[in-house]
């Protein structure tokens, strides 16, 4: 097959053509989407890389590997995310679809968020 043969997935797909998709590439779209709501999240609040790192107990190289979704972090992780980011994470599974959305807190607290021990407990009483 030659260069003008090939057509990428997503063209493909929009063509009506049958296309199989991997449990690989799936859940490669999943990170991704995710990776995208924690950027689009992050620049929303003027946060840098480090500071969102620092604010989730996190390294700046880890934020980088779940904004680029070369990761999937786990719920506690995504917990300590979504406190440092401010904001609930609202997860939309629904078939072949998927949505991942962080909310912003609408509490009025202009404190920042709340650090949380790695354990992933609040250190609240």
């Amino acid at each position: 097959m030659n260069h003008s043969q090939w057509k990428t997935h997503r063209t493909r797909k929009l063509l009506g053509e049958q296309v199989e998709e991997t449990p690989a590439y799936v859940d490669a779209g999943y990170a991704f989407a995710l990776g995208q709501a924690v950027y689009d999240r992050r620049k929303e609040l003027g946060l840098s890389q480090s500071e969102l790192a620092r604010r989730a107990s996190m390294t700046q190289p880890q934020i980088s590997n779940i904004e680029g979704g070369d990761s999937v972090p786990t719920l506690p992780l995504l917990t300590r995310l979504a406190k440092a980011l401010d904001a609930s994470l609202t997860i939309d599974l629904d078939g072949d679809s998927s949505a991942f959305a962080f909310r912003a807190h609408d509490d009025g607290d202009d404190d920042g968020p709340e650090e949380i021990p790695p354990s992933g407990r609040s250190s609240a009483a």
